[in-house]
C-alpha cells in the first residue's frame, strides 16, 4: 500500500511552480494571493486593448483623445517606486504594511471601472444634460482611478508575496505571480472579446461594470488573512523614516545606470507606440470584428509568456542579459515588419503573427532589462528596490509618452494623407498607422545603438546567471 503522504508530495512536485510552496506560504494561500494579478490583467486588457478600439471605431472618438485617456493610467506608473517605498516603511498600530495599500488600490480600481462606461458614452457625444466637458472629465477620472488602483494593487501584492515567501522560494513565487498576470490577460481577452461580439452601449456597460465586480471579489479573496497582526509601539511608529531623496542621489551616480535607463526608455517607446493603434488598425484597415481584434491581446500575452520562458532558459545558461535584450529588439523589428505588410497583403494571419512577435520581443526585452537592473551595483543608501523602481519608472513613463505620440501621429498623418497633401499613392487610411510602425522600427535600431556599450560592460555574475524569478519585480 502506497502511503498517502508520498502520493500527496508526488502530486505537489508535478504541479507547475510547486517549488514556490514553503512553510510560510502554503499552496492554497499562494494560489489565493495570486488572484490579484488576475484582476490587474483584466483591467490591463480593458485599458490597453478593448476600450481603445471601441472608443475609436464604435464610439467615433478622435484617436488623440483616446491616446490621452489610455496614457493617463500608464503615466501614473512612475509612482510605483514611491508606493513600494511607502509600503516598506509604513507604520500602523496593528503592524500591517501591505494590506492597507492592497485594499485601497482595489477600491480605486473598482471605482474607476464602475464609472468608466458612463464616462465613455458621454465622451462619445451621447449626452443630453450637463456641461460640454463632462465626458472628458468623467472619462479621465475613470482612467486615473483605474490606473492608480492597478499600480497600487500590484505593487502592494507583489511586496506582500515577497514578504511571505522564504529566501529560497521568493523568486519562484514572484515568477508565478507574473505568469498569472499574463494568464489573466489572455483569458480575460478571450472572455471580454466573446461578450462584446454583438456590440452595443448596454453591453459595454455590462461588461466593464461586471469586470469591476469581479475585480473587487478577486482582490478581497486574495488579501484575506494574508498578513499577520503585529502591533507596533508608539516609539516604533514615531521613529524617523529613511529619505527617498538621499537614496536616489546615490543611485544615479553610476553612468551604467543612466545608460540602462536610457535603453529601457527608448526600447519601451519603440514597443508601445502601437498600443493604442493595433486593434483599430485591425478593425479599420483589415475589417476585423471587435471580438477578433480583442484576441490580439491574447496573442500578445502568449508571445510575452514565451519570451519569459526563453529568458528563463537562457539565464540558466549564463547568457548576458544585454544580449538577450538585443534578441528581443530584433524580434520586434521582424514583428513590426509583419504588421506593416499585413495591410497591403490583406492578411489577417500575418497581422496576428506580428502581434505575437511584438509580445515575444517586448517580453524578452522587459525581462532582460529587468535582470540587468537586478544586477546593478547600488551604492550608499540606494538598494535593489530603488534600482528596480527606477526601471519601472523609466518603462512606464516611456509607455505613457509613446501611447500619446502614437495616437497623435496617426491622426496628423492620416489627415494629411486623406486630403491629398501626401500624394495620390498615400491617400489611404492605412498611411498613418504605417508611419507610426516605421518610426517604431527606427526607434528599435536606436535602442540597439544605445545598448551596445552595455554588452561588454561587465561579466555575468551569480545574480544575473541564476534562474529568472523576478523576485524583486519593481514595486
Amino acid at each position: 500500500m502506497i502511503p498517502r503522504s508520498l502520493v500527496k508530495n508526488a502530486g505537489l512536485r508535478m504541479l507547475p511552480f510547486s517549488d514556490a510552496v514553503s512553510e510560510q506560504l502554503p499552496l492554497g494561500q499562494l494560489l489565493r494571493l495570486s488572484l490579484f494579478q488576475i484582476s490587474v490583467g483584466m483591467a490591463a486588457v480593458l485599458l490597453l486593448g478593448t476600450l481603445n478600439r471601441v472608443m475609436i471605431v464604435e464610439l467615433g472618438v478622435m484617436a488623440w483623445i483616446v491616446a490621452i485617456m489610455i496614457a493617463i493610467p500608464v503615466l501614473v506608473a512612475p509612482f510605483r517606486a514611491l508606493l513600494g517605498f511607502r509600503s516598506d516603511t509604513y507604520r500602523s498600530a496593528i503592524g500591517w504594511k501591505r494590506i492597507p495599500y492592497l485594499w485601497f488600490g482595489s477600491l480605486w480600481q473598482f471605482g474607476g471601472l464602475a464609472i468608466m462606461p458612463m464616462g465613455l458614452l458621454v465622451l462619445s457625444g451621447d449626452q443630453v444634460a450637463g456641461p460640454a466637458w463632462a465626458g472628458e472629465v468623467g472619462a479621465a477620472l475613470a482612467f486615473l482611478l483605474t490606473g492608480l488602483g492597478m499600480h497600487m494593487t500590484q505593487t502592494a501584492g507583489l511586496a506582500l508575496a515577497a514578504d511571505r515567501a522564504s529566501d529560497e522560494t521568493r523568486p519562484q513565487v514572484v515568477a508565478l505571480l507574473y505568469v498569472m498576470f499574463l494568464i489573466g490577460m489572455a483569458f480575460s481577452a478571450i472572455i471580454i472579446g466573446t461578450l462584446l461580439r454583438d456590440f452595443s452601449a448596454l453591453r459595454l456597460v455590462q461588461v466593464v461594470q461586471g469586470t469591476a465586480v469581479v475585480t473587487i471579489v478577486l482582490n478581497v479573496i486574495a488579501l484575506w488573512k494574508q498578513e499577520k497582526v503585529t502591533p507596533m509601539t508608539k516609539a516604533e511608529r514615531a521613529a524617523p523614516r529613511p529619505q527617498f531623496r538621499d537614496a536616489w542621489k546615490d543611485f544615479t551616480q553610476d553612468r551604467e545606470v543612466t545608460r540602462l535607463l536610457a535603453v529601457v526608455f527608448f526600447g519601451t517607446l519603440a514597443f508601445n507606440m502601437q498600443d493604442v493603434l493595433l486593434e483599430p488598425y485591425g478593425g479599420e484597415i483589415l475589417g476585423l470584428s471587435v471580438s477578433s481584434t480583442t484576441l490580439l491581446t491574447a496573442m500578445w500575452a502568449a508571445g510575452a509568456l514565451l519570451g519569459f520562458g526563453l529568458a528563463a532558459r537562457w539565464l540558466k545558461d549564463a547568457i548576458n542579459p544585454h544580449r538577450m535584450a538585443a534578441r528581443g529588439i530584433l524580434a520586434g523589428i521582424v514583428a513590426f515588419s509583419a504588421v506593416i505588410f499585413a495591410a497591403p497583403l490583406d492578411s489577417g494571419m500575418l497581422f496576428f503573427a506580428g502581434a505575437f512577435g511584438i509580445g515575444l520581443g517586448g517580453g524578452l526585452f522587459s525581462v532582460s532589462t529587468l535582470t540587468s537592473a537586478m544586477s546593478l551595483d547600488t551604492q550608499g543608501t540606494a538598494g535593489k528596490g530603488l534600482a528596480l523602481g527606477a526601471w519601472g519608472a523609466a518603462q512606464a513613463t516611456a509607455a505613457g509618452v509613446s501611447i500619446f505620440v502614437g495616437g497623435a501621429l496617426r491622426d496628423i498623418v492620416n489627415s494629411a494623407a486623406l486630403n491629398g497633401s501626401l500624394g495620390e499613392g498615400l491617400n489611404s487610411a492605412a498611411t498613418g498607422y504605417s508611419v507610426v510602425y516605421h518610426i517604431e522600427v527606427g526607434l528599435l535600431f536606436v535602442t540597439l545603438i544605445a545598448l551596445g556599450p552595455l554588452v561588454r560592460a561587465r561579466p555575468i555574475t551569480e545574480t544575473t546567471a541564476r534562474p529568472i524569478g523576478l523576485a524583486e519585480f519593481p514595486t
